[in-house]
């Protein structure tokens, strides 16, 4: 009998906010819906005005329901921001028990153990994910359940964030009248739809460049080992050429798009570009050139600080399969090149996987990267939905756990 279902997953960035709809069949996404408005209200990733965020959430999801002809009810949201951080620890439990069985009952005590940890002032727990099992010194189990021992080891990669900032996002949602399945940490999601099980088996960046943050996350055999959140993204190009070539923000916003590029040494000295005047309907010609040179700085900023996290973390040795790019600012032309000629790592841009049908001319793009993600996530959990909280009992932390080792390794 074939399996049917409907999830959405809204991702609200600083820039935009997106609703996309899947229709899942047999465990196949095809996306029926899209809803998308200009984001306000929000400062880095964290919501400063709750009033105009809601008006910019409501705004997309009645597009995505009217395109999908749909009334949304839940969605699985990402979050983001400067607030988020990340931590590494491990839990360790005795089975005493005469048969020495692993249980699911002792899965949730040692990974209980391991977060057990003390969290800053008005910080709270997102994901608490294994990364791996260690049964009586035996590492690298995926799943012990079954297997026989005395002594259960798990080591987590816990994800905080500041309670405001959670709770800020949730009441924008709720108070719209939908109910949210889950709160997803952005990086994850966008993991799940531009990375291979190869590269993250391997070890590999990602590199989600947004509007108002940069999301980065190493995964190394299989699973996430590390994630960090810096505040400067696209935006920030933005507001350097808005300044260097004197022109409105939306002019400029249009510039980088449509003539921008990372790469100085790529640009003909004669080339030109036309550049609207603040405050004026005059047109002047500026050097492109002179428009390469105000953005290749801020690349060469933002990439520098998105890979000393890494190699602050200990990773740079460790991710052979090198680089991945998405976010909307990961289109502007010659960041690839630039960054592998930098760090000499391979790099590509992240692409939507297979299994995703419906409205692909639209939703292929890199701006779509987390949205796609989202529900992508949402058809694993649905399927492997092991929790050690009901959403109803703490319904802002989403502590996942065995499903992520299945996926990630799969």
């Amino acid at each position: 009998m074939r399996k049917e279902r409907v999830v959405v997953g809204l991702d609200v960035g600083t820039t935009k906010v997106v609703a996309l709809v899947g229709n899942v069949i047999d465990g196949t996404i095809e996306v029926i819906g899209l809803g998308k408005a200009e984001s306000h209200g929000l400062e880095k990733g964290v919501v400063v005005d709750i009033g105009r965020t809601k008006a910019s959430i409501r705004k997309a999801l009645e597009e995505a329901e009217n395109m999908a002809d749909i009334k949304i009810s839940s969605v699985y949201v990402g979050i983001a921001g400067k607030h988020i951080a990340s931590i590494n620890n491990s839990g360790t439990v005795s089975i005493n028990r005469p048969d020495r069985v692993i249980t699911e009952d002792d899965i949730r005590r040692v990974v209980e153990t391991a977060q057990a940890i003390q969290l800053p002032v008005a910080s709270e727990m997102i994901h608490i994910i294994p990364r791996q099992y260690i049964v009586d010194g035996q590492d690298g189990i995926i799943d012990p359940v079954g297997m026989r021992g005395a002594r259960l080891e798990v080591d987590v990669h816990i994800v905080t964030g500041s309670t405001t900032a959670v709770h800020n996002l949730v009441r924008c949602v709720e108070d719209l009248g939908v109910a949210i399945e889950q709160i997803v940490l952005e990086p994850i999601a966008s993991s799940l739809a531009v990375l291979s099980s190869a590269e993250k088996e391997l070890g590999v960046i990602l590199m989600d460049i947004g509007g108002g943050t940069t999301d980065i996350s190493v995964f190394r055999g299989g699973d996430i080992w590390f994630s960090k959140v810096i505040p400067i993204a696209g935006e920030h190009i933005t507001n350097d050429i808005t300044v260097g070539l004197q022109t409105p923000i939306e002019e400029a916003e249009l510039i980088k798009k449509q003539a921008g590029t990372a790469l100085v040494e790529s640009v003909a000295e004669d080339d030109k570009i036309e550049v609207a005047t603040i405050g004026g309907d005059d047109k002047r010609m500026v050097s492109r050139k002179k428009l390469a040179m105000i953005i290749e700085p801020r690349v060469e900023e933002l990439l520098d600080l998105g890979m000393q996290e890494v190699e602050d973390a200990g990773y740079r040795d460790l991710v052979p399969a090198g680089l991945v790019l998405t976010g909307g600012a990961s289109l502007l032309d010659g960041i690839p090149k630039f960054a592998h000629q930098r760090y000499s790592v391979s790099v590509r841009r992240g692409k939507i996987p297979q299994g995703i049908h419906g409205l692909r001319d639209i939703v292929e793009s890199p701006i779509y990267a987390t949205s796609i993600g989202l529900l992508r996530y949402a058809v694993e959990t649905k399927d492997f939905k092991k929790t050690l909280y009901d959403r109803k009992q703490s319904s802002l932390i989403n502590k996942l756990f065995s499903w992520f080792n299945r996926f990630f390794r799969g």
